[in-house]
């Protein structure tokens, strides 16, 4: 009989939910309580046993199959201590101890190296930092400590130089473990320098450490020895072995290292390296090996072709390490870069022969053979993405194919039975696609190839999809005009058909250019580019291109076919024929007061006026001082529009026009610049409407609108206006030839000044842009222009007047009025009427000098000459000495100062050529007991100043003095001011923006010392004259940034205050509210404490002495009105706290608010759920707590009757259905065969903590159990 064990119900809930619907109604007693046993579930099948791992042979389990060993872990984080004693301390400065430089490398180490420091000092006053953290980054953090923390001494150890790289290990690995492990600085000298020594740094115990290391590492390679063999290399695969394998044999048994070169590098040394008895004894194993082959191997010469040696090698060499392994014979095969075809065999005479059958063989295993495919042909029998090649490659993979492109062939290369397989492949699919292919060459010129192509290449894409063809077109650099089409042959032939279809129609295609006002282009468009696309519809075949609009350009683009074009372009000029006449426009002047009686009640007048005239109708905003109505559309409704608008004023007011006939020439005088004369009279006469008409339209009529009265006024204004203009403004117009003007003018207008002066005329003369050249306009009054006509007449008439004089002129001087290509004559020429003066030819000694023009001109050239040779007779040249260093200062940008001076001075200034300093020394003699070349050299005046110091003027002396003297005052001059040293940062400004605004403002450099100097020395270089200015505006920044100094040490002052910690959140507020307000209020900083702090009840207050203790006096404030609260303990049920304190909390501020007190509820798993705390002032809190107790009573009564209702609902699912079915007591979940079952054992007790442990808890003794040995 089974046996049958029974636990309760309750304590199986989360099983049996997990259990099936059916394996539920099973665990579950009928109504009967009579239940078949064998419809249990079995132990097993309830509770499944974990999969064991199966154990090891040899290894007897302990304990039972559920015991295993759990591997403990370990923390990655490691904590080291390190004491840096008193005498090797870095910093030992005991007042700064946790903010000086100490603290900073510490905080810098941290940063480096992720690890966290503490720092400690000890009673002998050594210092103690505990460092946490990863292995790794402790480790780096020590090195770092003892390197920056403590003082640093060096050492040096000395080892066999051999011995160095194993200090330094692979890629300086061993050198970097070394270093970490002893905090040390290893220096290894380079290989090239001959030095063996070590040099070590750091701590001494360091120092000690690493030492010792370094020796131990030499003593062990002392024990190593290395051997270097020299054994021809034609015996070094005898020595290796095939595959390396006999080298391998050897290293094994030896223990010796063996280095053979390998075959490509052309080295006979064998190197052996290990123990001194390894190392002898692998010596003496090649020794007999190399001695035994060359006492008994020969050598066979074979001739194979060179195409074949690379199938005898072998991928990788491997053929000949297989020849090698079969035979024992060694095959050498001569380099690739000869041309020698010769292969030698070395081995035993016995088997050689075999080595030679096996070397045809693999000679003769690989074939190179070729198939005859067109070149077009190349890339069908690829395949798209190399399909088709990919499909035989898979079966032969031993066979290399190769298409060479531009030749109709394709070569195989590879074993002999595979590329006949291969050939006969490829041969059949070339016979298949010569037979299905075909390819033709059509001729198109290249421009027409992007249009063939098409946008995004949509056409040829087509073509190609449509014809199942290929189509190359050659790119733009070919410059080709072949097109070659490949594929089927009726796909070729229609594809033909079509791209010369579509060149031919190309050909015929035609670009036309429209020249529309942009002003029409959006309209064209219309809106989203409705308008432009019912044109496009409407001509498909032409493209039709609007210039961007940045642009500004009126050009329209049209292309397609030409008669398409044609129709497109008569189509479009017919739309902005349209659009000129409906772009009129004309402006109407109504009163500002009249505008809302033109739109009418809901715009219903300006609406009805628009649709009656076919015109748009703009007013001018509200708010805008215009009275302008702008009617736009047709001429005729234009005119329409205004009359009817007009009408509406009429009607309204007792509005009068009349117009008044003002000669046009006034106009613009009447109207004055910009309006303003016009504007004027307007507001005078009570805002009457003036209208001129159009400049240019030769219209005298000027119009004038408004009330009666005003009119009058207004048009009586401008008679007598007009009338005034006309007595001043009459005019006359003279002729002189162009050549004359200058003169009449004279030199800066002094002729034409007293024309003006003694006759009050005005006299235009004509502007390089008018056309007539010859005008001379004269403006004034009558009798005035008069006079001024008589006296212009007399002087043209006389210019009329041609004589021919001569003068006398000093040949010495004739260059000066010739060169330059005659610069000095082409000026008189213009400045005196066009006087032709000719010098006689150059190598004649006549002084003659013939003038030829007006009397007057000539008379006046003649005088100015004189004058010139007056200037050049008295010429002097005088020496200005100015050290080199300032000619360019002195030039100015782009030589402005320079050209200044000799225009003012009217004096030519030469500049000297600059010195060449390393020239000078490249060209110095070499000197020998003090003499060069033999000869003694004169030594250098001092006072004679050098070349290139010198500037030379030219003029009259006392020109040339007064351009001396402004030459001298452009020498900078070099000024010092003292400025403190800690100010010149700030002098200097962000990456030196205050100091170059400075120099750009008072046109000077000023120079700042280095950092290193710690000068207060500041220099000003500039002109005497701008340094006063530069000095004043550097002192005044100097007292501006001292003054900020000063305030920067008043806002410094420092105040601490104790707060209780518990109070530090109140302070703070919500969100940081209340410190924020008492931080903004008194302008200060404030500090609180953070959590590691020792200090944890200092607040710190920062800012002006008077404000910080403000700020003081209202946290102490807040404080004091803390300290007065109280809290008080109230027991309300759990169950109403989620409504008390309402959603997201808003329930609770609202009582918290409204009381002035502060609730807390318990934490969930508190001790006590129902405890809440109120704090706040005594009378706060007992109204807070009377109404929480009311709230709790209120909200009780509703958990109370929910709970009720509870009680009488269904549950739902399957439970509820079972419920409802009468059921006897219940026996709990039931098993069978369960293991205290079957022996004398209870059930277990699940409320045992020994039977069910937790994680974590204490295990008592261990007993034996139905459920097995505890895994713990």
């Amino acid at each position: 009989m089974s046996s049958v064990a029974v636990l309760t119900q309750e304590s199986f809930n989360e099983h049996r939910s997990g259990l099936l619907p059916e394996q539920v109604k099973g665990a579950v007693a009928g109504p009967s309580g009579a239940e078949d046993e064998d419809t249990l579930p079995t132990y097993k099948d309830a509770f499944p046993p974990l999969p064991e791992k199966p154990l090891p042979e040899g290894v007897q389990e302990t304990g039972n199959a559920w015991t295993s060993k759990i591997k403990p872990l370990k923390s990655s984080i490691i904590t080291q201590v390190f004491h840096v004693p008193l005498e090797e301390r870095k910093y030992k400065d005991m007042n700064q101890f946790g903010e000086g430089d100490q603290a900073k490398v510490c905080l810098d180490i941290m940063h480096k190296t992720g690890a966290h420091l503490e720092l400690s000092m000890a009673k002998d006053q050594g210092l103690s930092i505990m460092v946490s953290g990863k292995h790794d980054a402790v480790m780096k953090a020590r090195k770092e400590i003892v390197s920056r923390l403590q003082t640093q001494a060096s050492a040096t150890v000395a080892i066999p130089k051999e011995h160095h790289r194993f200090v330094i290990g692979k890629s300086g690995e061993k050198l970097q473990e070394l270093e970490l492990k002893t905090a040390t600085k290893i220096q290894i000298p380079r290989p090239e320098d001959p030095s063996n020594l070590i040099k070590i740094s750091g701590t001494k115990e360091g120092l000690e450490k690493a030492r010792h290391e370094i020796l131990l590492i030499s003593a062990e390679q002392d024990k190593r020895a290395v051997e270097r063999m020299n054994i021809e290399k034609v015996y070094h695969p005898f020595i290796t072995g095939a595959y390396n394998k006999l080298v391998g044999e050897l290293m094994q048994e030896t223990g010796a290292r063996i280095n053979v070169p390998p075959p490509s590098v052309n080295k006979t040394e064998i190197v052996i390296t290990g123990e001194k008895e390894q190392v002898a004894l692998a010596i003496a194993k090649i020794k007999k090996i190399y001695e035994e082959k060359k006492k008994n191997a020969t050598t066979i010469a074979v001739e194979v072709k060179k195409s074949q040696h690379k199938y005898v090698i072998g991928p990788k060499g491997n053929t000949l390490q297989e020849i090698l392994d079969r035979t024992g014979v060694s095959v050498e095969i001569p380099p690739l870069d000869s041309s020698s075809e010769t292969v030698i065999l070395r081995g035993e005479p016995d088997r050689l022969g075999q080595a030679l059958t096996e070397v045809y063989a693999k000679a003769n295993s690989y074939t190179v053979s070729s198939v005859s495919a067109p070149s077009w042909l190349h890339r069908f029998i690829i395949g798209k993405k190399g399909q088709n090649l990919a499909k035989i490659t898979q079966q032969m993979p031993k066979v290399h194919i190769e298409f060479t492109e531009g030749e109709d062939k394709i070569t195989l290369e590879g074993p002999t039975k595979d590329v006949q397989m291969v050939q006969g492949q490829i041969e059949a699919i070339v016979t298949d696609l010569v037979s299905r292919m075909d390819y033709t060459e059509i001729s198109v010129d290249p421009k027409f190839h992007r249009h063939l192509i098409g946008k995004g290449g949509a056409n040829i894409n087509r073509i190609k999809e449509l014809h199942k063809v290929s189509v190359r077109i050659p790119p733009d650099n070919e410059k080709s005009n072949l097109i070659r089409i490949e594929g089927d042959p009726q796909g070729v032939q229609e594809a033909k058909k079509e791209l010369l279809e579509l060149a031919s129609r190309m050909e015929n295609e035609r670009t036309k250019d429209m020249i529309i006002e942009q002003r029409f282009h959006r309209a064209i468009i219309g809106q989203k580019g409705e308008k432009i696309k019912e044109v496009r519809d409407k001509f498909p075949e032409v493209i039709i291109n609007f210039p961007d609009p940045t642009q500004k350009s009126d050009i329209v683009q049209l292309r397609g076919p030409r008669t398409e074009v044609e129709k497109c372009t008569k189509f479009m000029q017919k739309m902005v024929a349209e659009m000129v006449e409906n772009s009129f426009s004309v402006s109407v002047p109504i009163f500002k007061q009249f505008h809302k009686n033109i739109i009418g009640k809901g715009g219903a007048n300006i609406k009805k006026i628009r649709e009656e005239t076919n015109t748009k109708i703009d007013l001018p905003a509200e708010n805008s001082n215009s009275e302008m109505i702008v009617i736009t559309g047709k001429k005729a409704n234009c005119e329409a529009a205004k009359t009817r608008i007009l009408a509406i004023q009429k009607e309204l007011a007792n509005i009068t026009e009349v117009e008044v006939s003002i000669p046009s020439k006034l106009h613009n005088s009447l109207i004055g610049s910009k309006g303003r004369f016009v504007r004027s009279i307007m507001e005078e006469c009570g805002g009457v409407h003036i209208h001129f008409p159009t400049e240019g339209s030769g219209i005298d009529a000027v119009t004038i609108r408004g009330p009666a009265e005003e009119v009058e006024k207004a048009k009586k204004q401008l008679l007598s206006l007009a009338e005034e203009k006309q007595i001043k403004s009459h005019t006359v117009e003279l002729r002189a030839k162009p050549e004359y003007h200058k003169f009449l003018i004279g030199k800066g207008g002094g002729n034409i000044r007293k024309v003006r002066d003694s006759t009050g005329a005005r006299i235009i003369f004509p502007t390089a842009e008018d056309k007539d050249q010859e005008l001379i306009t004269v403006i004034g009054t009558e009798e005035a222009v008069a006079e001024a006509q008589k006296e212009l007449e007399a002087l043209i008439k006389s210019l009329d007047n041609v004589v021919e004089d001569f003068m006398i002129v000093d040949p010495k001087h004739h260059r000066f009025f010739v060169a330059r290509r005659g610069q000095v004559l082409r000026e008189i020429a213009d400045e005196y009427g066009g006087v032709i003066v000719s010098f006689p030819r150059t190598g004649s000694q006549s002084d003659k000098v013939t003038l030829k023009g007006a009397k007057d001109c000539v008379e006046a050239a003649k005088k100015r000459m004189l004058e010139l040779i007056e200037d050049l007779d008295a010429q002097v040249t005088m020496e200005c000495v100015i050290p080199q260093k300032f000619h360019r200062s002195i030039m100015g940008p782009k030589g402005s100062r320079i050209q200044q001076i000799t225009k003012d001075h009217n004096v030519q200034i030469k500049f000297p050529d600059r010195e060449d300093q390393q020239a000078q020394s490249a060209d110095a003699p070499v000197q020998e007991n003090g003499e060069a070349n033999g000869e003694v050299k004169e030594p250098v005046d001092p006072l004679v100043p050098k070349k290139c110091d010198v500037i030379v003027l030219s003029g009259r002396k006392e020109r040339c003095e007064a351009a001396t003297e402004a030459l001298k005052a452009l020498v900078p001059v070099t000024i010092v001011v003292e400025v403190p040293f800690e100010l010149h940062r700030y002098i200097i400004g962000q990456k030196g923006s205050g100091i170059r605004k400075m120099m750009d403002e008072f046109e000077v450099n000023i120079q700042v010392p280095a950092h290193e100097l710690q000068s207060d020395i500041i220099s000003i270089t500039g002109l005497s004259t701008h340094l006063d200015r530069a000095k004043e505006g550097l002192l005044e920044r100097v007292k501006e940034l001292q003054a900020e100094q000063e305030d920067r040490a008043l806002r410094s002052f420092k105040l601490t205050i104790t707060v209780d910690p518990k109070y530090h959140p109140k302070i703070i507020g919500r969100k940081g509210a209340i410190i924020t307000q008492i931080r903004n209020e008194h302008e200060v900083n404030i500090q609180f404490p953070e959590k590691n702090d020792e200090n944890q009840d200092q607040i710190t207050i920062t800012g002006y002495e008077q404000n910080a203790v403000a700020a003081r006096d209202a946290i102490q404030a807040i404080v004091d009105e803390l300290e007065e609260m109280i809290s008080e303990d109230i027991n309300l049920d759990s169950r109403v706290h989620a409504r008390i304190i309402g959603a997201r909390g808003k329930g609770i501020r609202k009582i918290m608010d409204e009381f002035k007190v502060d609730v807390r509820f318990p934490q969930s798993g508190a001790a006590d759920p129902s405890l809440v705390t109120v704090t706040g002032r005594p009378e706060q809190v007992d109204e807070a707590i009377d109404h929480l107790l009311n709230l709790e009573e209120e909200y009780m009564a509703d958990v109370v009757e929910n709970e009720a209702k509870m009680a009488y609902m269904k549950p739902s699912g399957s439970t509820a259905s079972s419920m409802e079915e009468p059921r006897g007591p219940s026996k709990g979940f039931v098993v069978r065969e369960a293991p205290w079952a079957t022996g004398n054992e209870k059930a277990p007790d699940m409320s045992s903590s020994e039977e069910f442990p937790s994680f974590g808890a204490p295990v008592t003794n261990a007993r034996s159990s139905p459920w097995g040995p505890k895994r713990f």
